[in-house]
């Protein structure tokens, strides 16, 4: 058996959103300890998948096996996933744990990239890839003309920082077509904003490299309000959950800077220097709760996935 763990991401956004400039994309993002996606993956007579996202994993088992040339029944148990359509990255840590499982049962040598390349993943943004692999603070250089967006910075996250994430569980963010669709509406990005932006992601990283939590989060901040003014129009306003927004204009109240959503959301994040104000912070949101909101406090992870093999 293969037991394979990973971990959501979090997509600060893109230093060209509309992937139409001279430098299309390059994506920036964090990997985080929580939510997790957690699967076991045994030979068997029969093929059979079962726990959440069962349907989507068994198409990435098939698709990978045909692709190997593997003619093999299993039995793969899903025990947790992270949230789909939530921003935080599931259907990419779903795939890469998938065909990671399958590549060591049946003991083919494929990397984290090439099973992405294989099940269709990671063409606009590398950053799962990367946090899949390594883990930490990840910023790619956008689609390449031959292969996946390559890796440009990785950099352990402070272990003290934490992270709080605000859900909206009644709230899906764009995936698939009309995530596509969506793409190809939008106008061109000036060049000249997608420098700013590139400058605000060197200072970004400078500022985790000097543990300079405001710094980061300043930039962070920045980088969020891009975005949110960029793909407003397509998603109501700067947050795509109504509840989110008010949650994080709550914690802009509160002092906090580096707070927005993650990808296409629902998901919000909102960054604190220490456990302590996170927890207290998290006590103060739950009270305040709208119906559908849920709140959970998690930090960086600076490792890539877990395998186990039994």
């Amino acid at each position: 058996m293969a037991t394979v763990t990973t971990t959501a991401r979090l997509h600060f956004g893109f230093l060209d959103p509309s992937g139409k400039g001279s430098r299309p994309f390059g994506s920036f993002g964090l990997s985080l300890d929580r939510p997790r996606t957690r699967l076991s993956l045994r030979k068997a007579a029969t093929t059979a998948v079962s726990g959440p996202e069962a349907g989507r994993a068994q198409r990435y088992l098939e698709a990978i096996a045909e692709r190997c040339g593997v003619a093999q029944a299993y039995e793969l148990r899903i025990e947790e996933a992270i949230p789909p359509h939530a921003g935080l990255g599931s259907g990419t840590q779903l795939a890469l744990a998938v065909g990671t499982a399958f590549a060591v049962l049946a003991w083919i040598a494929l990397n984290p990239a090439e099973i992405a390349e294989e099940l269709g993943r990671g063409g606009r943004s590398g950053i799962g890839i990367a946090t899949f692999a390594l883990g930490g603070l990840v910023l790619d250089g956008g689609p390449a003309e031959k292969g996946l967006p390559p890796l440009i910075s990785r950099l352990p996250f402070p272990e003290e920082w934490r992270v709080i994430l605000i859900f909206d569980e009644k709230v899906v963010g764009l995936s698939g077509l009309d995530e596509i669709s969506a793409f190809q509406t939008l106008p061109a990005f000036p060049d000249a904003e997608t420098e700013e932006l590139a400058r605000r992601v060197q200072s970004s990283l400078a500022a985790v490299e000097d543990h300079d939590f405001a710094g980061f989060c300043d930039q962070v901040g920045a980088l969020q309000a891009a975005m949110g003014a960029y793909f407003g129009a397509l998603q109501g306003g700067m947050f795509v959950s109504q509840g989110v927004g008010e949650a994080i204009a709550w914690l802009r109240d509160q002092g906090l800077s580096g707070l927005g959503q993650s990808s296409w959301g629902p998901t919000g994040f909102a960054f604190v220097p220490s456990d302590a104000e996170g927890q207290a912070l998290l006590a103060q949101l739950q009270e305040r709760a709208g119906a559908g909101l849920r709140f959970e406090l998690a930090q960086g992870r600076n490792d890539g996935a877990e395998i186990i093999t039994h």
